[in-house]
């Protein structure tokens, strides 16, 4: 039924191969255990080994990087299945792949490629992206973390970062920060920073009522000492953690229709085995319409994804095609995971089922990177030409 356009048709052996890999993961390895860690508030990191054995980090990555070399449409297929377990697990190997590997691999050395992305690849190092902070989070131009470069050329990092995903699992973090007293966005590096160094501190964000099921972290930085190659030497001006979350966002679009598949299936099963005045709730024409909603909109999402990562695997694809994507299905997400629990009854409030699971998630999703209003502003600006930010 989820594939009501016959989409399978237009993918490769390999993109529906590499899906179905990570379907089956999900399916015997998280379904079955993240209602409980969300319930708990924890991650499962005893399933990262196997996330690695799977490729799934910066699985768009070339291959002489020990990364798994797939196209874009098969990376975006891997997001789709691991939100559908859940937006925790997506947002893990999103961070890991688009948000610190890529950067290194964009804009680091030779010697920075080689030595950290064979060992993200295989989750023997997990990274993070320190951008947001506090007070700057869809203005972080505004940022003032600052790294002043010292007489021998090393680095003295001091500032804070905020809602970072992994921020307490990683082993490095990939903070952007401005350089040497310039205020300008112009002067914003980035860095490779060790989580062990000293002055380095990351504290768990309490009570969240969503993305329980993940690690969420301030980052403190109090006099770090770096030494000069620790930062990424191509790195230049906000246009280059903008750039990361691009890549970031584009697997979103995906990652979201997975969590609408997932409410969708749990919606229209459950429908036509609840029963209701002697007749599955399936049969009523309020549920029929609310689960005919539901497919379109997933399928309007597929499609728009499917031919997004064409785009980006030609070449193409512009920020603001992908600001599309990230805003619509997250928005169709949201909604169908609301009417699934709606469906759902009292039912639906309960761990064991996964729509209020998502439909909390999601609101996380909604507002990160990129929250739905500003993508409508960048939206706003490609159909105007006038910018709405000032």
């Amino acid at each position: 039924m989820l594939d009501f356009y016959n989409i399978d048709s237009v993918l490769s052996e390999d993109e529906r191969a590499v899906r179905d890999s990570v379907r089956r993961f999900v399916d015997e390895r998280v379904l079955p255990i993240i209602g409980k860690y969300y319930v708990e508030g924890r991650f499962p990191k005893e399933i990262l080994p196997e996330l690695a054995e799977l490729g799934v980090f910066g699985a768009n990555l070339p291959e002489q990087y020990g990364c798994a070399g797939l196209n874009n449409v098969a990376y975006g297929l891997i997001m789709q299945e691991l939100e559908r377990g859940d937006s925790g697990l997506r947002s893990f190997a999103s961070v890991q792949g688009a948000l610190a590997m890529y950067p290194i691999y964009a804009f680091g050395s030779e010697e920075q490629r080689t030595h950290w992305l064979p060992r993200m690849a295989s989750g023997e190092v997990i990274g993070c992206f320190g951008l947001t902070e506090p007070d700057y989070g869809s203005n972080p131009s505004g940022m003032i973390t600052m790294a002043r470069e010292q007489k021998d050329g090393t680095w003295l990092l001091n500032g804070a970062k905020m809602w970072i995903t992994n921020g307490s699992t990683a082993n490095i973090a990939v903070v952007w920060a401005k350089t040497n007293g310039d205020a300008s966005e112009k002067s914003i590096r980035g860095f490779v920073v060790p989580t062990n160094s000293k002055g380095f501190t990351a504290k768990d964000q309490k009570g969240k009522l969503s993305l329980r099921a993940s690690d969420t972290s301030e980052l403190v930085f109090q006099d770090v000492q770096l030494p000069a190659d620790a930062i990424l030497p191509k790195s230049g001006g906000l246009k280059s953690p903008l750039m990361c979350l691009t890549q970031a966002r584009y697997g979103i679009s995906w990652g979201a229709i997975g969590a609408a598949m997932a409410c969708f299936e749990e919606a229209s099963s459950y429908a036509k085995n609840r029963v209701m005045f002697d007749r599955p709730i399936g049969g009523f024409q309020i549920q029929q319409e609310r689960l005919a909603d539901m497919l379109t909109e997933i399928v309007k999402a597929q499609l728009v994804s499917l031919h997004l990562g064409r785009l980006k695997d030609a070449g193409t694809m512009t920020p603001q095609q992908v600001s599309l994507a990230k805003r619509n299905n997250v928005s169709m997400a949201t909604d169908i995971a609301r009417e699934a629990r709606r469906l759902l009854g009292a039912n639906g409030i309960l761990a064991e089922y996964a729509a209020m699971r998502h439909m909390a998630n999601l609101e996380s999703v909604y507002t990160y990177e990129g929250t739905h209003d500003v993508h409508s502003l960048v939206l706003g600006q490609a159909i105007t030409g006038l910018n709405a930010f000032k």
